[in-house]
This record gives C-alpha cells, structure tokens and sequence, in this order.
C-alpha cells in the first residue's frame, strides 16, 4: 500500500571511502596492482556506440 510517510532525518553526515578503507585493506593492494582497463577493450564490440541507452562502465561492473 502506498503512504505518505514523513522523513525522520535530521542531519547529513559526510563521509569520504578513504576514511572508511583502511590503508592496507586488499581492495586497496589490487586496486594498485592491476591496471583494469583492459576490460573496455576487450568488451567494446559488445557495446553499441551509437544507439540505446549509456552503459554501465564496463570496469565498474568486473569490479562489483
């Protein structure tokens, strides 16, 4: 069922990933690692350039 519900936020809290990533965290070391541009190459004959909607950044998905 559809409501209307009031919100109960009363403040924002800014926060950085690098406060929130320890410095040697894995993520971290392979992120610095490998270089993970290579997989745009190897998809782009996948991805229409001219025609629907943007993509996803391909890198951006391989990482998830």
């Amino acid at each position: 069922m559809l409501k209307n519900t009031p919100s109960l936020q009363y403040e924002i809290e800014m926060i950085s990933l690098e406060q929130l990533v320890p410095k040697d965290h894995l993520v971290r070391k392979v992120a610095k690692a490998i270089d993970f541009d290579f997989i745009r190459d190897e998809v782009a004959h996948l991805y229409c350039h001219d025609n629907g909607r943007p993509a996803v950044d391909p890198v951006r998905l391989f990482k998830i």
